[in-house]
């Protein structure tokens, strides 16, 4: 069985004016023990910074560096072994990492990713470049994981829309203003992807990743961060969980996602 969690750490785990939530980070991907893990908002981690990080959560990272804001990383739990590992080498205006590892039914892909969070136009063609990355990917075996910045497309979002700033809501609607921008997620799904959380067996009733405790004005709560796999990964997937309670109350401003995949290190 593999666990793959997706989790955005919100500016490298530290705040500005000085707070500092690493430790509180480390105990809760201590406590989850995910096998592979994409982390978001990497603010200041450069390759040494993230082993360091890594060493002591038991992982590996592979990191993916930004174009123009934060970097992302996929981290790989011993004894699963990396085939493979790079980045989508496409102007993302956060960073798209690849790592691909060796499992009992063929390698399994790993795509981390952190969407544009300020224009749905920029975040449909990141999903573009991303849904191009996952068709070239050999094999069977895709997970895309990640804070996509997208409401779900299933769902009405009117009301919780209506309760942000409109700095905020403008984020999330097209550019009359009045329709929501679900195209991202859209785009990924119309790849073939497969939404784990929506296939059913969750048990939260609407999946919210955010705001914690730690969130404030930007966000009413709604889910942003998503595992996404072709339908194989989805027929090995157990429930989704949206990790919530403890120490993920405050370590971030997003809670981690995680599903375990019927699946064995190779």
């Amino acid at each position: 069985m593999l666990r793959v969690a997706t989790w955005n750490i919100r500016t490298g785990g530290r705040d500005a004016g000085g707070g500092d939530r690493r430790d509180l980070i480390v105990r809760v991907v201590t406590d989850l023990r995910p096998d592979v893990l994409a982390m978001q908002e990497l603010r200041g981690f450069d390759d040494r910074a993230l082993a360091a990080f890594a060493g002591r959560v038991g992982m590996r990272g592979h990191l993916a560096r930004s174009w123009f804001a934060q970097p992302v990383a996929v981290l790989v739990r011993p004894p699963l072994r990396v085939l493979a590992a790079g980045r989508v080498r496409r102007p993302f205006h956060h960073a798209a990492g690849r790592v691909t590892v060796a499992t009992d039914a063929g390698p399994l892909t790993v795509f981390g990713t952190h969407l544009n969070p300020y224009s749905g136009g920029r975040r449909r063609t990141e999903a573009d470049w991303l849904a191009a990355a996952v068709r070239r990917t050999a094999g069977e075996l895709v997970l895309v994981a990640g804070d996509l910045n997208t409401l779900d497309p299933a769902v009405d979002h009117t009301e919780r829309l209506a309760r942000l700033p409109e700095l905020y809501r403008r984020r999330h609607l097209r550019r009359d203003g009045r329709i929501v921008d679900t195209r991202a997620v859209g785009r990924l799904l119309d790849a073939g992807l497969v939404d784990l959380w929506a296939r059913g067996g969750s048990p939260e009733p609407d999946g919210w990743t955010v705001p914690t405790r730690q969130g404030g004005s930007e966000f009413a709560p709604t889910r942003l961060d998503y595992l996404l796999g072709t339908p194989a990964v989805a027929a090995a997937a157990g429930p989704v969980r949206v990790v919530r309670g403890g120490d993920a109350d405050r370590a971030s401003d997003h809670y981690p996602v995680t599903a375990d995949l019927d699946l064995d290190p190779a």
